[in-house]
């Protein structure tokens, strides 16, 4: 692309934190917007964020923090979007500032509840973004592995593979390796759904299922993925690539997964609310569980979608979680 392109990171958890790791690498100067005003003042003056990823320590002269959305939404070229699902709808209400001419990136790993939508589609419909101009940050990559510096991998998608490429290189470092796609969609349903799968593979831990049938879950959830991305956006893709499998598989198995752990406590008998207050972080899959089984109910031909409805069952309906998952195994193979 013709200029240099000034990024900015909207939010403050792990995984907005680690992005700004990232960008830090080959940035000079790096946006990043955060609602609350401690973490800014705590940044300004520890230089490392408070509650996430507290290991990572910034070089200030890098950073343009600010509390003002708009202020950051001006400054950069680039905006990626880090806020939790369950909130990017309100947060989204504070922007006045036309972003029709920016590129906007999704690392928003879930969908918008109030509209149904993923990121990529609520920001075209609402906001006059072409796709051209989206983009989606897709795994397999735990903020975690990022702050130790361990060997990670992204998939950067946009329809424009200029963009892409050029957000990737920005991501891009000794411990980061890229690759694009073109499939906005596709990867951006599938960040939404591995987390549900991660909550079943949770659930099951906790239940006292050993690996064999975690390992018969994840097959079958690849395949659950693939059966719900095709009816949503059909296209030439294939599954196994890491966006899809290889980010399925780190979620549900990681001891760094939060939805992970939120299902293993649900398995463990405790109920939704509470597990949510136990932990410290969005269990995104939550939200993202609701919004896939009414996806799926306003087809006209539904998908068969078993793992989905059993944890819809569990975390909406109240259904017991064992006899849930005994009914389960009878469906998977």
């Amino acid at each position: 692309m013709s200029k240099e392109l000034k990024y900015a990171v909207f939010g403050s958890g792990s995984w907005a934190t680690a992005i700004v790791k990232m960008l830090c690498e080959n940035q000079t100067e790096v946006g990043w917007y955060m609602r609350s005003v401690y973490v800014k003042e705590h940044l300004l003056k520890e230089k490392h964020n408070p509650s996430y990823l507290s290991s990572v320590e910034f070089h200030l002269e890098q950073l343009k923090l600010s509390n003002d959305m708009n202020e950051i939404a001006n400054y950069a070229d680039v905006l990626i979007f880090v806020v939790p699902s369950a909130f990017i709808y309100s947060e989204l209400k504070k922007l006045t500032v036309d972003i029709a001419d920016k590129i906007v990136v999704s690392a928003v790993k879930g969908i918008v509840p109030e509209t149904g939508l993923v990121l990529g589609e609520h920001f075209h419909d609402n906001y006059n973004i072409p796709f051209e101009n989206i983009g989606v940050i897709a795994g397999p990559c735990h903020a975690e592995e990022v702050a130790l510096e361990r060997l990670s991998y992204l998939t950067i998608s946009c329809a424009d593979a200029t963009k892409a490429q050029t957000i990737a290189n920005a991501l891009s470092s000794r411990y980061i390796k890229t690759k694009i796609s073109d499939d906005i969609i596709g990867t951006e349903y599938s960040v939404m759904l591995k987390n549900i799968y991660a909550i079943a593979a949770g659930i099951a831990h906790g239940l006292g299922y050993g690996d064999n049938f975690q390992s018969v879950l994840m097959s079958n959830a690849i395949r659950e993925m693939k059966r719900f991305i095709k009816k949503v956006h059909k296209m030439k893709r294939n599954i196994n690539n890491s966006a899809y499998l290889g980010d399925l598989l780190v979620t549900g198995y990681s001891v760094f997964s939060r939805n992970r752990m939120f299902g293993n406590m649900i398995g463990k008998g405790y109920t939704v609310k509470s597990a949510q207050m136990e932990m410290n972080m969005v269990a995104e899959g939550y939200y993202a569980t609701k919004s896939a089984f009414l996806i799926n109910q306003k087809n006209k031909k539904k998908t068969q979608m078993p793992i989905i409805k059993a944890v819809h069952g569990i975390l909406y309906e109240g259904k017991d979680a064992k006899k849930v998952f005994e009914k389960l195994t009878e469906k998977l193979d």
